[in-house]
């Protein structure tokens, strides 16, 4: 990037849960384009796949607050059973669907069938790539659409931090913006724990936000 050059942090906005925005940027925006095709689509289960830290959770959250979804984690539903945890749910989001027990996960993947129900898997991997043994499992899987969620670019991070502090009721300036997202890891938890770190740096330091700040809170994270 050239000196003076400035990123854009303009993103379409797609409401979550509590005060939460998932903003639309091409590295999900084909993920997105299946949220907002429900209720219509064309299987039971649909699947957004993508690194840590790429944002999964956060749209998955969008979608549970339209359909009234329950959630649920692999661990959850080998406890508890598919029948029990899911209830007298029609839509379930399942987390980590990767490490799911086989049999578990396929009658649950039944059960909503049977219900006209729907599926929302998260994983790192599209289901081509899981370790798949039951045939059925693996064939109804297959059947469904994965769409990737890529890692966040640089304009997409800043917009999030953006937020992040007005959420924080903080005017940040766009300088130290630019000097954060060019110079930090590019994951949303990453981003979390920089704004937090900043807000308690400059509220402990008596001291505003800007770019040195930002240097030093930098500095103390490679450290550490």
């Amino acid at each position: 990037m050239t000196a003076g050059a400035q990123l854009s942090f303009e993103f379409a906005v797609r409401p979550a849960m509590g005060q939460d925005d998932f903003l639309v940027a091409p590295c999900n925006e084909d993920a997105v384009a299946w949220i907002d095709a429900w209720p219509d689509w064309p299987a039971t289960a649909v699947c957004i796949y993508g690194p840590p830290g790429c944002g999964k959770t956060h749209l998955a959250n969008v979608w549970r607050a339209r359909s009234d979804a329950l959630a649920l984690s692999s661990e959850e539903l080998r406890r508890a059973g598919p029948a029990d945890a899911l209830g007298d749910a029609l839509a379930c989001v399942l987390d980590d669907a990767a490490a799911a027990d086989e049999t578990a996960l396929l009658h649950l993947f039944n059960l909503l069938t049977e219900r006209r129900g729907h599926l929302l898997l998260t994983a790192a991997q599209p289901p081509a790539r899981w370790d798949i043994r039951l045939d059925d499992l693996r064939s109804r899987l297959l059947a469904a659409p994965a769409a990737a969620i890529g890692a966040p670019d640089e304009g997409l991070i800043g917009a999030v931090m953006i937020k992040m502090f007005a959420d924080r009721q903080i005017q940040v300036p766009q300088d130290v913006i630019t000097y954060l997202v060019m110079r930090m890891e590019r994951s949303f938890e990453c981003a979390r724990r920089v704004v937090g770190q900043l807000d308690r740096a400059a509220l402990s330091a008596h001291r505003r936000l800007t770019v040195p700040l930002a240097r030093e809170v930098l500095s103390r994270q490679e450290m550490n």
